[in-house]
């Protein structure tokens, strides 16, 4: 931690070898963040993932350290995400495959392959339900967090949260209904979109 603010103070003085040091250790964690957001779309998640690091290094000097350097850059990702998707109003979207492989599998790759099918599902979420989702289900902010990010009220994120979830029930069901050697018997809704 202390050498994380050391690297951060040296960056903030313009260190290059800093701004990489702190690019290559929080990059991999906003590309995540600003992927999920994004959803298919892969060019613009990257372009948002861009924008974001130039946004950060723009906003370095103003870095407090009231907050971890990592803290502080996720907020930065999802207010710049959201921004950018709010400029691009995409609303296409898209078809995804889904391989029917029944073959036996270990639990490590069952895991993989729940976390998998679930972000597949969020992608295929209507943007304003996709985005309350993740913000709420998958990165944690409140209703009334949300509601201030999106310009929406806190009962509309309430509404789109249901309607994802329920939407992710249907979608995921085929994940329930189909019986493993590790949860047969195991097919209510409630398990169909577990948190990741």
């Amino acid at each position: 931690m202390e050498n994380e603010q050391l690297t951060v103070q040296r960056a903030i003085d313009g260190d290059q070898a800093a701004m990489r040091a702190l690019w290559t250790r929080h990059a991999p964690h906003i590309d995540v963040v600003v992927r999920r957001l994004v959803g298919q779309d892969a060019d613009l998640a990257a372009d948002v993932a861009q924008e974001v690091w130039i946004q950060i290094f723009r906003a370095l000097p103003k870095f407090r350290g009231e907050a971890r350097f990592g803290t502080w850059a996720h907020r930065i990702a999802v207010n710049r995400t959201l921004n950018a998707l709010r400029r691009s109003r995409r609303t296409s979207s898209l078809e995804v495959d889904v391989e029917d492989d029944t073959a036996s599998v270990e639990p490590e790759a069952e895991r993989a392959l729940l976390a998998a099918s679930i972000e597949e599902a969020a992608g295929r979420l209507s943007p304003g339900a996709r985005t309350v989702f993740l913000l709420h289900d998958v990165e944690g902010y409140t209703h009334e967090e949300i509601a201030a990010e999106l310009g929406i009220t806190p009962g509309g994120s309430k509404s789109q949260l249901f309607k994802a979830r329920a939407k992710l029930r249907v979608m995921l069901a085929h994940l329930v209904d189909a019986p493993s050697r590790h949860t047969i018997g195991s097919n209510t809704a409630e398990h169909a979109a577990p948190a990741y």
